[in-house]
């Protein structure tokens, strides 16, 4: 399991890696356009951090210049690189045409049939949006198991996304999925609970230990 920021801001992404817990970097067209500043610098500049797997989101629309857009952000990012592809008709038919060294993951998925139709591809992840499928259908953690269930045996891994807090996030990883992605806000709170600090206020006020 690897755990993600979901961001394009520089300065979130480099106290995430302090964190020394979060494998990488998930983006896409909305967060890049908050980040501000040219597109290209904004993708050199969180490649540059090393934290780990930087997932970019292709915005071309048609297959050719998918391909040429995969390409240009692949010199930025090198190794690095996972391509998010937008799961309609469009991005479906052009995964074949990206290298087989690269990873690709198809986004916002909401039902089982697209993530049948991703397993017979061979992509190695999917998005799901839980928290967002939630809203739409009714039950983002019911859809998140189904479609693990549907991905049994196979290579395609769940990237769960939409998560707004420490106990979403938990639900989702007992519901199937393989990874998190989280905004910052919520994945600085993940190791945070009123009763762990309670104890630890117990011990520094009551225990002894090492001087140093």
């Amino acid at each position: 399991m690897s755990i993600f920021v979901d961001t394009a801001d520089i300065e979130q992404a480099k106290a995430t890696k302090g964190f020394g817990w979060v494998r990488g970097i998930t983006t896409n067209p909305t967060l890049i356009a908050q980040a501000g500043g040219p597109v290209e610098e904004t993708i050199r500049q969180l490649a540059g951090l090393g934290t780990g797997l930087l997932f970019y989101q292709l915005v071309a629309t048609s297959i050719e210049d998918m391909v040429k857009e995969a390409e240009s952000v692949k010199k930025m990012v090198g190794e690095q690189l996972v391509l998010k592809i937008p799961p309609s008709e469009l991005g479906f038919k052009a995964i074949p045409f990206f290298p087989s060294e690269t990873p690709c993951c198809l986004t916002a998925l909401y039902s089982v049939a697209q993530a049948i139709v991703a397993r017979e591809i061979g992509v190695r992840y999917i998005a799901v949006y839980v928290n967002r499928a939630t809203r739409l259908l009714g039950d983002g953690m019911a859809l998140l198991s189904d479609i693990a269930n549907a991905l049994k045996g196979s290579q395609t891994q769940i990237l769960a996304a939409s998560i707004k807090s420490p106990a979403e996030a938990g639900a989702a990883i007992l519901s199937g999925a393989d990874h998190l992605t989280l905004p910052f806000d919520v994945l600085r709170t993940l190791t945070v609970h009123e009763y762990s600090d309670e104890a630890v206020r117990q011990f520094n006020a009551n225990g002894s230990g090492i001087k140093v």
